[in-house]
C-alpha cells in the first residue's frame, strides 16, 4: 500500500518562497509519475506540475517561472519549489501520481497561504 505524506506548506507573505516535499512509501516510487495538485475551498482539485519518471516536467502556465518540481528517487520524494508566491496561490497542495491520479493515494495536503 502505498503512502504519501505531503509537508512545508505554510504561511508567506506575497513574493515570498516555500519548498512543498511529498514524501512516499512502496518500491514503485521510482518508475510512477507524481504530480502536485491544489485545491481552494468549494474547487476540484487541479494539476500544478508533474513530473514523469525519466525526469520530463509540465506546468499549468499560471506557475511557469515560479515553481519547479522535482524528484529524489533515492529518498522516495517528490518536491515543489515555489517562488514569487501570489496570494492567488493559497490552496490545500497535496501529490500524487502523475499524469493520472490514483484516488487511493490522496493524503491530507499541506496548506500554502500567501497574504498580501
Amino acid at each position: 500500500q502505498v503512502q504519501l505524506v505531503e509537508s512545508g506548506g505554510g504561511l508567506v507573505q506575497a513574493g515570498g518562497s516555500l519548498r512543498l516535499s511529498c514524501a512516499a512509501s512502496g518500491s514503485r516510487f521510482s518508475i510512477a509519475g507524481m504530480g502536485w495538485y491544489r485545491q481552494a475551498p468549494g474547487k476540484g482539485r487541479e494539476l500544478v506540475a508533474g513530473i514523469f519518471s525519466g525526469g520530463r516536467t509540465n506546468y499549468v502556465d499560471s506557475v511557469k517561472g515560479r515553481f519547479t518540481i522535482s524528484r529524489d528517487n533515492a529518498k522516495n520524494t517528490v518536491y515543489l519549489q515555489m517562488n514569487s508566491l501570489k496570494p492567488e496561490d493559497t490552496d490545500v497542495y497535496y501529490c500524487n501520481t502523475y499524469p493520472s491520479v490514483t484516488p487511493g493515494y490522496w493524503g491530507q495536503g499541506t496548506q500554502v497561504t500567501v497574504s498580501s
